[in-house]
């Protein structure tokens, strides 16, 4: 098992102090250009994905990268998009699924996630239903459909609303397969 404090060891002897620079500059700095929404899949790293250094990206990582459609509740979800786009003003939010995912796979297949609860209630969130469909692949089919579904309930959140109005924002939708490192465009609905 991978040891975690080997890992800030050499982060602290050899990662560091070759970005020195950048992480005093990000000591008193924080201007990412984008919110990327992903998985919260441990094979889906979203810097590693797009080569984005440390302060590039503003990040929410949530099962089946689903963002819930705007409601005045309070949720982490909803804030870090607000965050994002009204303080720290992104210029772009990219929702990107993946190949294998474990909630789109759970729905494609009508898992029984009785067992998970709170997961079950997440999963009923996704707004890309498990609907039939013609295609071989469910899952794969479901993964795109998810990241479609995904963009629009973004467009309900009334900061990414004004923000789109006033053109200062553009929404993307990818899907990253992991065994060929390929990354692919979903036409937004």
């Amino acid at each position: 098992m991978y040891d975690l404090a080997e890992g800030i060891a050499l982060f602290q002897r050899d990662t560091f102090p070759a970005k020195a620079d950048l992480f005093a500059h990000l000591a008193t700095t924080h201007r990412p250009h984008t919110l990327f929404v992903g998985c919260s899949d441990a094979r889906v790293v979203p810097e590693l994905i797009t080569g984005s250094e440390p302060g590039e990206l503003f990040v929410i990582r949530t099962a089946g990268n689903l963002v819930p459609a705007y409601h005045p509740a309070a949720d982490g979800i909803a804030a870090s998009v607000e965050y994002a786009v009204s303080a720290l003003g992104v210029s772009r939010i990219v929702v990107c699924g993946h190949s294998g995912c474990g909630a789109m796979t759970a729905l494609a297949e009508n898992h029984d996630l009785s067992a998970m609860p709170t997961t079950a209630e997440w999963l009923r969130r996704a707004g890309a239903s498990s609907t039939e469909t013609v295609d071989t692949d469910k899952v794969s089919h479901l993964v795109r459909e998810n990241v479609r579904a995904q963009v629009a309930n973004l467009a309900t959140h009334p900061a990414v609303a004004r923000a789109l109005a006033a053109h200062a924002i553009t929404l993307h939708g990818w899907v990253f397969d992991i065994a060929s490192g390929m990354v692919s465009a979903v036409d937004n609905p």
